[in-house]
């Protein structure tokens, strides 16, 4: 990500005004907005493998599985954040064009400069998403998928799956 020089606060309206119109996607965070890198190419080869499986899995459902294009809003948060994929069941979000606002499952693919903050500030805003079941962060640079996922105490449990294992994301019924 690439800082907003100006300083400025800008309003969501302005934000989701100008991304509309912007060849540059730009996350948005509490005023400032971010100019979104481009990936490398394993970066890019597990994302279409991803959002491959996840269209293929919800085909005929009632989920919708949404790939880097399209934001997530978290409203108490003040962000719109471009996720890697998401998927949503929501019927809430059928109605909204350019955001969502009730995913289900999130997930992140690492890249060296986003990695701290994919674990971190990001992780902490998308926790504000009440209907968030998984949270998964899939490295590039080794086989590793770490899932964290909402048990019914309300609190995050961290499941992670290496080389051999079957991938498991409860929130939508899919082991691959």
């Amino acid at each position: 990500m690439v800082a907003n020089q100006s300083g400025t606060y800008i309003s969501p309206e302005n934000y989701l005004k100008s991304e509309e119109q912007s060849p540059i996607k730009h996350e948005y965070i509490r005023g400032e907005i971010f100019a979104m890198a481009g990936g490398s190419d394993a970066h890019d080869a597990i994302s279409l493998n991803l959002l491959t499986v996840l269209r293929l899995h919800l085909r005929g459902s009632r989920c919708r599985a949404y790939t880097g294009n399209m934001k997530v809003h978290i409203e108490a948060m003040n962000v719109y954040y471009y996720p890697e994929a998401m998927v949503t069941c929501d019927e809430r979000d059928r109605a909204l064009q350019y955001f969502k606002r009730h995913p289900c499952l999130i997930v992140e693919v690492l890249s060296p400069s986003t990695e701290a903050f994919d674990r971190g500030g990001k992780f902490a805003d998308y926790r504000q998403l009440e209907t968030l079941q998984e949270y998964v962060l899939i490295s590039q640079d080794r086989v590793s998928v770490e899932c964290f996922r909402r048990n019914s105490e309300n609190q995050w449990v961290l499941h992670t799956f290496g080389p051999e294992d079957e991938v498991e994301f409860v929130s939508i019924g899919l082991r691959c």
